[in-house]
């Protein structure tokens, strides 16, 4: 199927799938997918600029669907996310700003290409050291306490000493999140939203793969909710990411639409999974998937697509 917004012939069927198998990830990790949807388009020989832009187009929809599920699930923190879009706003502005700088320069796959490996794999790495240890940890609680000498939190992490001294910064203003539990620097939670911005405006997505990680590890959000806000902070972070990339030209919004209908199935298969399993096992299924991501960009620099 010809697309006349990007040039491109790619079968609407190829489209379809992976606008599903994206959704199931994105409502299942909280997630916008794009380390999976974004190689995927471009392994279709998309430039990397129409590859972001429709990437994030697609995910907005997505992200809605998903959203609503873990909203009527009691996963979402509202006011957190909200208090995120500050610095998310920003930061995909400025990486929006760093791919018209590169299509300009006329590097835009090569560099986008490389960082985005950079990026997944140093995200699989960290997060497979941290569940495995939270994992084993666990299993020796439980032998404790059938003996009466530990007990269990519901969702531990191997990296809580890092996030406890960072709840412990006594930067104003403080804010208090009575869903997630939690009081922490506003500056915090700014500065991890512009980070998740930078990289959606960047790499294309909603950055879930590097925002959902930062509110369990950086922010201590447990993670059924830092899967829920997410995907609500994603719907503005992909909104205001497709906006720009849109009115620069990087958005095909055919292959979008097409996209989504396989999406909006999956988002609610993915969502409602997320009742069946704990934080840390949700976290170490996560790992595999940037792998993946990586895997189909390096594919993509061997087999030959124009640089």
């Amino acid at each position: 199927m010809y697309f006349p917004i990007s040039h491109s012939h790619i079968n609407p069927i190829y489209l379809v799938v992976t606008g599903f198998v994206v959704g199931v990830l994105g409502g299942f990790f909280g997630v916008g997918g794009s380390f999976i949807a974004g190689p995927a388009l471009r392994a279709m020989g998309l430039d990397w600029n129409f590859a972001v832009g429709t990437d994030l187009a697609h995910i907005v929809g997505k992200s809605v669907v998903a959203a609503k599920r873990h909203r009527a699930l009691g996963n979402v923190d509202l006011r957190l996310g909200l208090i995120m879009t500050i610095g998310t706003i920003g930061g995909a502005e400025l990486g929006a700003q760093l791919i018209q700088a590169l299509k300009r320069a006329g590097n835009v796959n090569f560099i986008v290409s490389v960082v985005s490996i950079a990026a997944y794999l140093s995200i699989s790495a960290f997060m497979l050291w941290e569940s495995w240890r939270t994992l084993a940890k666990s299993n020796r609680s439980k032998l404790r306490k059938r003996s009466g000498t530990a007990t269990i939190k519901a969702d531990q992490s191997a990296f809580m000493h890092v996030t406890k001294a960072l709840q412990q910064l006594r930067i104003w203003p403080m804010i208090h999140l009575p869903t997630s539990g939690v009081t922490i620097s506003f500056w915090i939670i700014v500065l991890v939203s512009f980070i998740g911005g930078l990289f959606s405006g960047f790499l294309g997505g909603g950055a879930g793969y590097i925002r959902m990680p930062s509110l369990v590890y950086v922010l201590g959000i447990p993670t059924h909710l830092a899967v829920g806000t997410d995907l609500f902070e994603i719907i503005i972070s992909a909104g205001y990411g497709t906006f720009t990339h849109a009115i620069k030209g990087n958005v095909d919004i055919l292959i979008a639409l097409v996209m989504h209908t396989g999406a909006a199935i999956g988002a609610q298969i993915g969502a409602i999974a997320t009742q069946y399993f704990a934080g840390p096992k949700i976290r170490l299924a996560f790992v595999p998937l940037p792998l993946i991501g990586a895997a189909i960009v390096i594919y993509t620099l061997l087999s030959g697509h124009k640089l």
